[in-house]
């Protein structure tokens, strides 16, 4: 891990190399990548468990029907 002269100089050498108006904009798409990124994440979790959801509510209702039928064979 760098030390506190190797950060100075790190920095330093990023505000000479992109400008001092230039490094606001990159943290500002930086942080909005992330974000993005973590909806997409949370968006994909989101949609499998409404497709477990729906699987499960499937097989209660196939269950449901066979029961019917039995207890329809059987009266």
């Amino acid at each position: 891990m760098p030390g506190g002269i190797e950060l100075a100089v790190i920095v330093g050498v990023v505000i000479l190399l992109f400008g001092g108006k230039k490094i606001p904009e990159l943290a500002k798409g930086l942080g909005k990548g992330i974000k993005d990124f973590k909806n997409a994440v949370k968006d994909d979790e989101t949609v499998a468990d409404a497709k477990d959801s729906v699987k499960e509510i499937k097989e209660s209702t196939k269950e449901s029907a066979t029961e019917g039928k039995e207890a329809t064979k059987q009266a």
